[in-house]
């Protein structure tokens, strides 16, 4: 079975030049990894429950109707406590600005990201948009208006 890849246009920013680009660890590796853009010789270090917007160094242009998505890397979450803010983030195909991750500190001690890190994953997705149809009721399911917990935990 061969993998669908899509071509994206990428531009390495400056203060991102000798990092390498984001790539698939292994061979089904949704994911990319994405890594800090740190000045050479900073660092941001990251209290409990501090976040920070941290550059990547790379600007792109993904094809219409496709976005990247930006999620945590598992292995920080479990080990360290840290992940995307906002996961996932959404890069949208007409978005042209550099690519940055707002990483947060869940745990109670304080985790230090240094130049070169991998700190988040990226994965390229297709989009579908929708569009309303205005009705006066909606089908009926088995769920209904359930919301909130209303299926259980088990």
């Amino acid at each position: 079975m061969s993998h669908e890849t899509v071509s994206i246009n990428v531009k390495v920013l400056d203060h991102g030049n000798d990092l390498p680009l984001p790539k698939y660890e292994t061979i089904d590796s949704a994911g990319m990894d994405l890594y800090a853009a740190i000045e050479e010789g900073n660092t941001v270090t990251l209290g409990p429950l501090e976040r920070a917007i941290i550059p990547t160094g790379l600007a792109m242009a993904l094809p219409s109707r496709f976005e990247a998505q930006i999620r945590p890397r598992s292995g920080l979450a479990a080990k360290n406590g840290i992940t995307v803010a906002n996961a996932p983030g959404t890069i949208d195909a007409d978005y042209r600005g550099e690519v940055k991750v707002i990483l947060i500190n869940l745990s109670n001690e304080p985790f230090t990201v240094e130049r070169g890190m991998r700190i988040a994953q990226m994965i390229i997705a297709p989009v579908t948009q929708g569009s309303w149809n205005i009705v006066d009721s909606l089908d009926e399911t088995a769920r209904g208006a359930g919301g909130f917990g209303s299926t259980g935990t088990r």
